[in-house]
């Protein structure tokens, strides 16, 4: 299952943003409202969101500036979340955040709306940084 956030145009290089965005605690600001739990490590992050269970991701991939790769640490619930940073000029970047999950389909079916809703989240919460 692939899910697309809208891509942003953000008046902030994509040094700034790959730099933001690398560092896991920052991602607690990036969260939706009805978070329940967040902890942060050097590399992951755990959270929690009301009604949904706990899911922590690691740093799997950073390709500097341009690509960041988080993925889940739960095998049943295998996915990676993809942020891609293409610089406009020296002082603007576009980001995109791409959600890559391996699941059934009726698992698929049950969590797409919500997912899509949670990176959307993010988006609008990166692009207020």
């Amino acid at each position: 299952m692939n899910l697309e956030s809208p891509k942003v145009t953000l008046e902030k290089s994509n040094q700034e943003i790959f730099e933001y965005l690398s560092k896991v605690g920052n991602f607690e600001q990036l969260m939706p409202d009805n978070i329940d739990k967040f902890e942060a490590g050097e590399s992951s992050f755990l959270f929690a969101l009301k009604g949904m269970p706990q899911i922590e991701l690691k740093l799997e991939e950073l390709v500097e500036p341009n690509k960041i790769v988080l993925g889940s640490t739960n095998e049943k619930f295998p996915f990676t979340l993809t942020a891609n940073i293409k610089e406009q000029t020296a002082s603007s970047c576009d980001v995109q955040l791409l959600f890559d999950g391996k699941f059934n389909p009726m698992v698929a079916m049950m969590v797409k709306s919500p997912l899509q809703k949670f990176i959307d989240t993010l988006m609008t919460n990166i692009s207020k940084k």
